[in-house]
């Protein structure tokens, strides 16, 4: 994983966490700064017909948890594909499917939106790990601000370092703006 340890705030609540491992299967390495696909191992457990699947809803979703424009047209789209059907029992919502794993899992992503978490799942803008924003006004933008450790990526950080440097590139020596 990147720039997580074992128990970290940037687990999303319930069946929510797993949405959000299968979204990171998708990484940019903090060691190679290089995108890598770990699908194959996060679905070697699946049946093989679900595999092909269950990919592409992950690219899906991918795009809409980083906000791309018709990502609620990819979400729709999966809904009538797969079949989803919702029913009210014990005044829940129930989602109702044969479409194996990947109606399991945009069942979850339903739940999340009609109880407000998808909009926490985020990716970060520099590496795009997928967290989920525990914060109170749901403002956090990087997966984390500090590195956590000699060899972890803060990418928060990092991008608060690149700002200043450009704006400082922007001053003459004596600190004043270049005009």
């Amino acid at each position: 994983m990147v720039n997580v340890r074992d128990g970290s705030p940037q687990e999303a609540p319930g069946a929510l966490e797993r949405v959000r491992e299968l979204l990171n299967t998708w990484l940019i390495p903090n060691d190679t700064r290089r995108p890598a696909d770990r699908f194959d191992d996060y679905a070697a457990p699946l049946p093989a017909p679900d595999r092909v699947v269950v990919r592409r809803l992950r690219d899906d979703l991918r795009a809409a948890v980083e906000r791309q424009p018709g990502s609620d047209d990819l979400i729709n789209a999966w809904v009538h594909d797969l079949g989803l059907g919702v029913r009210v029992h014990d005044r829940t919502l129930v989602f109702r499917h044969d479409a194996g794993t990947a109606g399991e899992i945009l069942a979850i992503v339903l739940e999340a939106i009609t109880t407000r978490q998808w909009d926490r799942l985020k990716a970060c803008p520099d590496c795009r790990w997928v967290f989920y924003d525990h914060t109170r006004n749901a403002s956090k933008r990087w997966c984390l601000m500090n590195a956590g450790g000699p060899g972890g990526r803060a990418c928060g950080t990092i991008a608060k370092v690149r700002r200043h440097r450009r704006n400082r590139a922007g001053r003459d020596p004596g600190g004043q703006l270049s005009r």
